[in-house]
C-alpha cells in the first residue's frame, strides 16, 4: 500500500496544478479516498505513511477526503460524484467497484485503483501498458493465485474432494478470482460449489448452502 502513495504523488505531479513557485503559497492538494466497506486500519496507515515519506502530510499540504460504505456498492456512485464536486485532485479507489464508480463520475480527475484483479479482463483499463483515459493503478493480486490458494487448502485437507466458493456476483473481480479457482479445481479433480452472497443478510443461508463441503474459500470483497 505504500507503493500506492507513490503512484498518487505521481498523479498529482503529472495531472494536477504544479507545486508552488517562488513567492507563492504551497498548494494544498485534495485526495479523494473511495472504498466499499470500511478499509482496514493498516491499509489506511500504510497509505498515509507512503504520502508522508514523499513530503505530503494530511492537514498540512494535502487533505484526504475519506468516503466509504457499509460494504455495499449502491452508495459508491453518489460518493464518487460527491468527491468530484469537492474538486479533488485525484481519487484513490479501493477495489474494482469503487474504481468503476469513480470512472463513471469523472473523465477528468485522475483515478488510481488498488486491489483490483485483472483490470484488463473486467474492462476497467484498455491494457496494462496503456491503461487509457484517466484510470490507472496497481493490480496487486493475480487471478492465477486462486490456484495457489487451492493448493494450500489441499495441503491442509489432503482428501479434499469438494470446495465451496463464497463470492459476491456484483464484484467483477470476484468473478475473475472464482474462474481461477475453478480452472485449478478441474485440473485437480476437485468439485466446486458456487455460493454467491449479495448482501450481509445472505451469509446465514450461504453457510447453510455450503454445508457438507470439505473447505470454504472466501473471495476478496468488502462484504466478507
Amino acid at each position: 500500500m505504500r507503493r500506492i502513495g507513490l503512484v498518487v504523488v505521481l498523479a498529482l505531479t503529472l495531472f494536477a496544478d504544479p507545486l508552488s513557485t517562488v513567492g507563492q503559497p504551497t498548494k494544498v492538494y485534495r485526495i479523494g479516498f473511495l472504498h466499499a466497506g470500511q478499509p482496514p486500519r493498516t491499509f489506511v496507515e500504510a497509505f498515509q505513511q507512503g504520502l508522508r515519506a514523499r513530503g505530503y502530510i494530511d492537514g498540512r499540504n494535502v487533505v484526504i477526503e475519506y468516503r466509504s460504505t457499509d460494504g455495499s456498492f449502491d452508495e459508491l456512485p453518489r460518493l464518487a460524484t460527491e468527491l468530484v464536486r469537492f474538486n479533488v485532485d485525484v481519487i484513490l479507489a479501493g477495489g474494482a467497484p469503487a474504481a468503476f464508480a469513480a470512472r463513471s463520475a469523472t473523465a477528468k480527475v485522475p483515478i488510481i485503483f488498488v486491489r483490483v484483479y485483472d483490470p484488463v479482463e473486467i474492462g476497467l483499463v484498455t491494457s496494462v501498458a496503456h491503461p487509457g483515459g484517466n484510470v490507472t493503478g496497481l493490480s496487486q493480486i493475480s487471478a492465477d493465485l486462486g490456484g495457489k490458494r487451492l493448493e494450500l487448502i489441499r495441503e491442509l485437507v489432503p482428501k479434499l474432494r469438494r470446495v465451496a466458493i463464497l463470492w459476491h456476483p456484483a464484484n467483477l473481480t470476484n468473478l475473475v478470482q472464482k474462474k481461477g479457482v475453478e480452472v485449478a479445481a478441474r485440473a485437480a479433480g476437485v468439485d466446486v460449489k458456487s455460493v454467491p452472497v449479495q448482501d450481509p443478510s445472505h451469509f446465514r443461508s450461504a453457510f447453510e448452502d455450503a454445508h457438507g463441503v470439505d473447505a470454504l474459500m472466501q473471495m476478496d470483497d468488502p462484504l466478507s
